[in-house]
């Protein structure tokens, strides 16, 4: 069956709150959509995740804070991380004046560069 999905970049209204929206799951995959405004991790939270996680910004601008790195990472439109499971890893800070629109693979297992 093909289903034609909502686009990535509609409904980009500000909200007090993260919003994250899963598009597709299989066993042992999913993909989300992530919305931040402005917000990152609560101080002194750190995620520290069972699956591997490659992330894509689409739109707006971040910062991730990976444990034991002495700089955070700064992402971008087009910008991509991988982040192996287990690896503890936070939002440092997201664009407050527009929306930064993630795109989140979450896989069991491990992912490696191509």
């Amino acid at each position: 069956m093909i289903k034609l999905g909502a686009n990535l970049l509609s409904s980009l209204a500000a909200s007090d709150t993260e919003v994250s929206q899963t598009l597709v799951a299989g066993r042992g995959v999913r993909v989300e959509r992530i919305m931040s405004f402005g917000q990152a991790s609560p101080e002194g939270f750190w995620y520290e995740q069972t699956e591997a996680e490659w992330v894509a910004v689409l739109t707006g601008r971040a910062r991730i804070r990976v444990a034991d790195q002495p700089n955070d990472i700064a992402l971008g439109p087009g910008d991509t991380v991988l982040l192996p499971a287990h690896c503890r890893h936070r939002v440092e800070w997201t664009d407050p004046d527009q929306p930064t629109v993630w795109l989140a693979l979450f896989v069991d297992g491990e992912l490696r560069p191509a």
